[in-house]
């Protein structure tokens, strides 16, 4: 009798064993996955989003610009800023790459008052800026320039006379291998943009004046931005 109880409890006492060796396992099994599952991110982890891919203007690319700041070749100096915005925007593909009204700013690159330089009047522009989404962009554009000579006459290459649009090469003045062609045409839409002053024949671009620039180097600017 004695040799059968104690084979009954040690029975018991391996099937108390075994319960608590099984019972135990799920947690050590569910923990071991928790922990994968925190270094691994998990297999249900949402996939990030591929952003889109800029687009890009290419260098050569013509930004018309209504000038917001008056300009003149008496009254400009060297390095003052002048503001502006985008009057049509730019499209590339089907996509608007920098939309109509976007601000820019430039900079007077030279200024010459007539008498003072030749006999004639000089005035040279560059734009160096656009906000986009509120974030500045650094552009480089070829030099936009302006010329007369002494006695109110415009440079070689303004075609047309004071009553139509003009195209002048910038290099005329001085610009340089890097100036490019600039047009520009005023605000009323069928007179030249620039317009002499006084009995010197000084070169003045007022406001709402516009402005072509070409692009000198390819500028990048993210879908998103173009709002």
């Amino acid at each position: 009798m004695k040799r059968e109880k104690f084979a009954t409890l040690c029975g018991l006492a391996l099937l108390v064993a075994g319960l608590a060796a099984c019972s135990s396992n799920p947690s050590s099994s569910d923990s071991n996955s928790a922990a994968n599952s925190a270094a691994g991110g998990g297999s249900n982890a949402p996939a990030k989003k591929s952003e889109a891919p800029p687009i890009v203007i290419p260098a050569g690319t013509v930004l018309t610009v209504r000038l917001e700041t008056a300009v003149s070749s008496n009254k400009s100096h060297e390095g003052d800023p002048f503001e502006a915005s985008l009057a049509e925007p730019v499209v590339i593909g089907e996509k608007t790459a920098i939309p109509k009204g976007t601000s820019a700013s430039g900079v007077v690159t030279q200024a010459h008052a007539a008498g003072k330089f030749k006999g004639g009047a000089t005035l040279d522009l560059s734009l160096n800026s656009i906000t986009l989404d509120g974030q500045p962009h650094e552009i480089h554009t070829a030099v936009f320039a302006e010329a007369s000579k002494g006695k109110g006459k415009r440079s070689a290459g303004f075609i047309g006379g004071g009553t139509a649009a003009g195209a002048l090469i910038g290099g005329l003045t001085g610009g340089g291998k890097g100036a490019a062609i600039g047009g520009l045409l005023g605000a009323g839409g069928g007179t030249a943009g620039a317009a002499f002053t006084g009995n010197n024949r000084d070169i003045s671009l007022p406001t709402e004046t516009l402005v072509k620039f070409t692009l000198s180097q390819d500028l990048s600017v993210k879908p998103g931005e173009a709002k």
